[in-house]
C-alpha cells in the first residue's frame, strides 16, 4: 500500500483527488493538509510514501514546503498545480528544490477528463513511491572536498560526448554541465524524456548553471564544439552521413521519441572510437543498447552509480548489459567528461567558477 499525502488549499480539489485515488487499491490517502505548514506538522505522524502537493497555497505555498520535506523529511513530491504548465519556470525551480515529478492540474477540474486523471496520478504516483531522494539543505557545496575521478583512457581523440536521461535526469544534467569548462573542445548531444512543451524552459534553465551555451538542436545543424544540444520534444536525433543533425519522425524506439538509444547508436556509428556516451537516472531500458553499441565501437561508456540516481533504472540496464565501463557517482561525471576531453584542472575549475 502506497501512504500519500495531499496537500492544496483548495476542499474542492482535495476531494476529488482522494476521490480519484480511491479508485487504485494499492493507493491510501494517509491525510490532508490545506497548506505547507500543515502538512509539514503532519509528517511525522502520517510518515507517507509520497507527497503530492499544489503551489500556490497561503502561510507556506509548494516551493517552500518542498524546501522544507527535503531539508527535514526527505520523501517523494509530486506537484500537482495549474502552475506547472509549459513555458512556466515553476517546473524546474520547484525540481531544483526536490521535486521529483510534476503534473499540470486542470484549471477546470471539475470538468476533466477523470478517468484519464486518475490513470496519471495513479501511474505518476507508483513511479514516485521506488523514487529515491537526497536531503537537501540549501547549503552550497562547493568544489571542496570532490572525490578524486577515476583515470579514463580513451582508444582515441574524444569527437563527441553524449548524454540519455529521464527521471530526475534534469537536475543530474545541470550538475554535469556545471562542471564543463568554457574550453570544453567538443559537442555534447543530450536526450532527455520530459513531458511536451518543458524542452524549451528545461534548456533556458540548464544554460544558466552551464558555462557553455545551451540549446535545441536544429535539422541540418552541424554540431560545434563546446556547446549543448538537446533533442527536440518529438523527434529522434541522429547524424547524417556528413556529420549534421538529422531530426527524424520515425516510429518510437522502446516507447521513446526521442529516444536515448537512437541518438547513442548514431553516434557510435559516425564517431566509433571517438564518443563518449553517458547515462544517467532514469526509468526503463531506454539508451542500454545504444551505451552497448558505442562501447562495441571502442568508445568510452560511464553510467551514473546507483547511489546518486534517482531512479536507478536505465543506468543499471546498462551496466547489467555489460555496456558500461565505469559507473561513477554523478558529481564525478563532469569532471571525468573533462579530462576525456583533455581539459586541464585549471580548465575545470573556471568553467566551474562560470556556472556559479
Amino acid at each position: 500500500m502506497i501512504r500519500v499525502l495531499l496537500v492544496d488549499d483548495s476542499p474542492i480539489a482535495l476531494h476529488i483527488l482522494q476521490r480519484l485515488l480511491s479508485r487504485s487499491a494499492d493507493i491510501q490517502v494517509a491525510g490532508t493538509a490545506s497548506n505547507g505548514r500543515e502538512a509539514l506538522d503532519l509528517l511525522p505522524a502520517l510518515n507517507p510514501d509520497v507527497i503530492c502537493t499544489d503551489l500556490h497555497m497561503p502561510v507556506m505555498d509548494g516551493l517552500e514546503f518542498t524546501r522544507a520535506v527535503m531539508n527535514k523529511y526527505p520523501r517523494p513530491i509530486l506537484v500537482l498545480s495549474i502552475s506547472v504548465e509549459p513555458g512556466s519556470s515553476n517546473v524546474f525551480r520547484l525540481l531544483e528544490a526536490g521535486a521529483v515529478d510534476f503534473y499540470p492540474k486542470p484549471l477546470a477540474i471539475l470538468d476533466a477528463d477523470q478517468e484519464k486523471l486518475a490513470r496519471d496520478l495513479a501511474s505518476k504516483i507508483r513511479v514516485l513511491a521506488g523514487v529515491q531522494v537526497f536531503r537537501r539543505t540549501g547549503k552550497a557545496t562547493g568544489i571542496a572536498g570532490l572525490p578524486a575521478t577515476p583515470s579514463l583512457r580513451p582508444r582515441a581523440p574524444v569527437r563527441i560526448v553524449a548524454i540519455g536521461a529521464s527521471t530526475g535526469g534534469p537536475l543530474a544534467l545541470r550538475e554535469i554541465l556545471s562542471h564543463l569548462p568554457v574550453s570544453f573542445p567538443v559537442p555534447v548531444v543530450c536526450v532527455q524524456h520530459i513531458g511536451e512543451g518543458f524542452l524549451a524552459e528545461m534548456v533556458a534553465w540548464l544554460g544558466e548553471a552551464s558555462p557553455l551555451p545551451v540549446r535545441v538542436a536544429a535539422q541540418g545543424e552541424v554540431p560545434r564544439a563546446g556547446v549543448i544540444y538537446f533533442a527536440p520534444g518529438d523527434a529522434h536525433l541522429e547524424l547524417d552521413d556528413g556529420g549534421r543533425f538529422d531530426l527524424t519522425a520515425t516510429p518510437p524506439c522502446g516507447g521513446h521519441r526521442p529516444s536515448v538509444t537512437v541518438t547513442l547508436s548514431a553516434v557510435a556509428q559516425r564517431f566509433g572510437a571517438a564518443a563518449v556516451g553517458v547515462l544517467l537516472t532514469g526509468m526503463g531500458r531506454d539508451g542500454a543498447d545504444g551505451m552497448a553499441e558505442i562501447a562495441a565501437a571502442g568508445g568510452v561508456t560511464i553510467a551514473q552509480d546507483e547511489a546518486s540516481s534517482v531512479v536507478y533504472g536505465m543506468p543499471r540496464e546498462a551496466v547489467a548489459l555489460g555496456a558500461a565501463q565505469q559507473v561513477l557517482p554523478l558529481r564525478q561525471i563532469g569532471p571525468a567528461l573533462a579530462a576525456l576531453a583533455g581539459c586541464s584542472s585549471a580548465d575545470a575549475t573556471t568553467g566551474r567558477r562560470a556556472a556559479t
